[in-house]
């Protein structure tokens, strides 16, 4: 039988290394995968792409992401771009001046580093958006910037009290100052204009579209419900499941309402049976357990830092309680639900794998494959652990970097000690434990070479290693870059529950990528120069650079 599908040329990447040079498929499986051998397969009819020296290897899967929020953003007021406050404000003014029909400005994605201290003021926004009303999430999505017509018409006054979940920032006289800190958002982000179904349809599209360019074949969708506001994609993704035009394979994990408990778990049941579909399956389940490091919500054993390095009061925020979290995490593993946890803070993290222990010595054995995303602090003791109880570490290594948010807002809070123990890619994988990656786009780019960049690097991509001004951070924790592909692709597809993707081998799905080149051929400062040429889902192409 003659292969539909040849790549020659190699290098491919397989689980042994870069062995092969041509890989055969047939239908939407690969049939080979060898050298010279191979090229027997081709017929007639065959279609060949000459690698020419380019790196073949699987496709790579996000194993926490946003698109519809991110698609949506896109389309709004997107601040992703800007680097300073002027320039954030001068795009503000732009998107107000050329959309007077919009009755709000709403999109997000600005840098809490542009601003003095991290929260901008509602003055700032009075400026140059005066007439409207005006909500924008910041970059991480766990506080929201407004002007003064948003809080008056959500009524927020020097009296209103902080949400249990969250907090109002206020200036020196009790006034709120603009700036909304994780619950409190939805104070006025519930009264934003909701996206139309065709709106987030076709978010979901263009958001598919920008992952298929970056060499993104499958992903998890980290939050499938309703929260702060965020637009719910579940009718999203079954009406392109449906329909055919999901091209990627997506796990979503349903949202856990932090403010119910286990009597919401017949729900979730249901959910998962009325949401999954063809490419999209609805079999995680997403617990936030905290907050962020930069505004004090992350979670952590010990009080944050002042400004003047002394203790404070405050140990951040825990969503969900931790004496029943591992009741509630029990029961959705004797159901089949994988755990995706939301887990920043040391205390998250070990309030993860407590409740992870717990489900193993009730439930034994299972293949839920729970995991833990983001990690920025892991307490040393805690490492161990992922291994032993089969968690997996979901990392967002762009986050492992020295730029003024890790610089100016978080380490000075968290101390030396703590600081130090900040994203540990490299102690993990030291002590056994699965590394699975994402990008929490639209928190950050979802460029999985940037990732890798970053994780074999430990400096942002724009930055040489070792510059003066942008020393490595950490630089035991960084990892190979054979080890940061795997993250990226068998390390995701096995949280996925995908698993006959994630790697070249006789008998996978053809979910591939074609690289420009071949970075191991390269120093890994030039990592992130590497661009993607080529991706297929199925066998099939759904992007291809020259036609972009």
């Amino acid at each position: 039988m003659y292969a539909d599908l040849l790549f020659t040329g190699g290098p491919v990447l397989t689980p042994e290394g870069r062995t092969a040079t041509a890989v055969a498929v047939t239908g939407d499986r690969i049939t080979a995968v060898g050298r010279e051998e191979v090229h027997d397969l081709a017929g007639p009819r065959t279609q060949v792409v000459d690698l020419a020296g380019r790196l073949l290897l699987p496709g790579f899967q996000d194993a926490h992401v946003h698109p519809v929020p991110a698609g949506l953003e896109l389309t709004q007021c997107d601040l992703t771009g800007a680097k300073t406050a002027d320039e954030t404000l001068a795009a503000v003014r732009a998107y107000a001046d050329a959309h007077p029909e919009r009755e709000w400005i709403t999109g997000g994605g600005w840098s809490m580093e542009a601003f003095e201290g991290g929260t901008p003021t509602k003055e700032l926004l009075d400026a140059v958006a005066p007439d409207r009303p005006v909500y924008l999430p910041n970059r991480d999505h766990h506080g929201a910037w407004v002007n003064s017509r948003a809080l008056a018409l959500a009524g927020i006054t020097r009296d209103t009290p902080d949400p249990a979940d969250g907090r109002i920032d206020r200036d020196a006289s009790g006034e709120p100052s603009g700036t909304l800190q994780e619950g409190a958002m939805q104070l006025v982000g519930r009264l934003t204009p909701p996206a139309t179904p065709a709106d987030r349809v076709a978010a979901l599209l263009h958001a598919q579209r920008h992952l298929h360019a970056l060499g993104i074949t499958a992903w998890q969708d980290a939050l499938v419900g309703d929260f702060l506001g965020m637009d719910d994609p579940s009718q999203a993704y079954l009406t392109v499941a449906r329909d055919g035009s999901l091209t990627a394979r997506v796990v979503g994990a349903l949202w856990w309402d932090r403010e119910r408990g286990a009597e919401q778990i017949p729900e979730l049941v249901e959910k998962r049976a009325m949401l999954s579909h063809g490419r999209f399956h609805a079999g995680s389940i997403k617990l936030m357990l905290d907050g962020v490091a930069e505004t004090g919500t992350a979670a952590l054993l010990e009080p944050y830092l002042d400004k003047c390095g002394c203790a404070t009061a405050n140990r951040g925020t825990s969503f969900i309680d931790a004496g029943q979290l591992p009741k509630y995490v029990t029961e959705l593993d004797a159901l089949g639900f994988q755990c995706h946890f939301h887990a920043l803070g040391d205390r998250a993290v070990r309030d993860a794998l407590d409740a992870i222990e717990a489900a193993r010595a009730a439930n034994g054995p299972s293949d839920t494959r729970p995991h833990l995303a983001h990690l920025q602090v892991v307490q040393p003791t805690d490492v161990p652990r992922f291994a032993r109880l089969g968690a997996t570490a979901n990392i967002q290594p762009l986050w492992a970097a020295h730029e003024p948010q890790m610089d100016e807002l978080t380490i000075p809070f968290l101390g030396a000690e703590r600081a130090a123990w900040q994203y540990p890619f490299g102690a993990l994988l030291r002590s056994g434990a699965r590394l699975a990656a994402g990008s929490d786009w639209p928190v950050s780019s979802p460029d999985p070479l940037q990732g890798i960049h970053v994780a074999v690097n430990r400096t942002a991509p724009d930055v040489t290693p070792g510059d003066g001004d942008a020393p490595v951070f950490l630089p035991g924790e960084r990892i190979g870059l054979a080890e940061a592909l795997s993250a990226y692709t068998a390390g995701s597809a096995y949280v996925n529950h995908l698993d006959d993707t994630g790697e070249v081998r006789a008998g996978a799905l053809a979910d591939l990528v074609v690289l420009d080149r071949d970075p191991f051929d390269g120093t890994a400062e030039a990592i992130a120069q590497t661009r993607v040429a080529m991706t297929f889902v199925g066998g099939a192409r759904v992007y291809a650079a020259h036609e972009a």
